[in-house]
């Protein structure tokens, strides 16, 4: 079970095909391997959040840093603005779903919210991305009936049709 939790504390999507697949090889089921990836997501806030105190304090007496600080604030900011201006708990969970949930804790305290609300909302945001995730891995596992294949594929998709989805957006946008 460790190493499943292990699998699903990597911030990038790839642990979480890869932990359900281990996982279920081990004999854990779906919900365990839920309550595992939300035990994950906590550790990560507590781990996550003073990087994030650390390093605003630390930017405003290192210049680079505050360049850094600065470059990630603008992404962070041209994120947001794709999902509207009020900046309301739904949209938060959107952004958390379709980015990470770091993005979506950075985006909760840029609309005023403190710790624990600003990571529950970016938490529900990253369990509905991992109950997708998980959903789709399993359900292929089951029919292709190998789960590393299943893994790979799922990953793929989760690297290329947001690239894809974007692409069709602005040739729509522009026709």
């Amino acid at each position: 079970m460790w190493e499943t939790f292990l699998l699903f504390t990597i911030p990038v999507g790839g642990g979480i095909p890869a932990g359900v697949v281990l996982g279920q090889s081990q004999g854990i089921g779906w919900i365990v391997l839920t309550i595992l990836y939300l035990i994950s997501d906590v550790c990560l806030a507590f781990a996550f959040e003073p990087i994030l105190k650390v390093i605003g304090i630390l930017s405003r007496y290192v210049r680079p840093l505050k360049v850094v600080c600065d470059v990630l604030k603008e992404s962070t900011n041209r994120t947001i603005a794709r999902y509207g201006t009020k900046q309301g708990p739904v949209t938060l969970i959107a952004i958390a779903f379709g980015v990470d949930p770091m993005t979506g804790r950075a985006a909760a305290l840029a609309a005023g919210h403190g710790f624990i609300a600003g990571w529950t909302v970016a938490i529900i945001g990253d369990m509905f991305f991992f109950l997708l995730i998980m959903g789709s891995t399993i359900w292929l596992h089951n029919v292709l009936g190998d789960g590393s294949v299943a893994a790979l594929i799922v990953m793929g998709c989760m690297l290329i049709v947001p690239p894809l989805i974007r692409k069709v957006r602005q040739r729509i946008k522009s026709s």
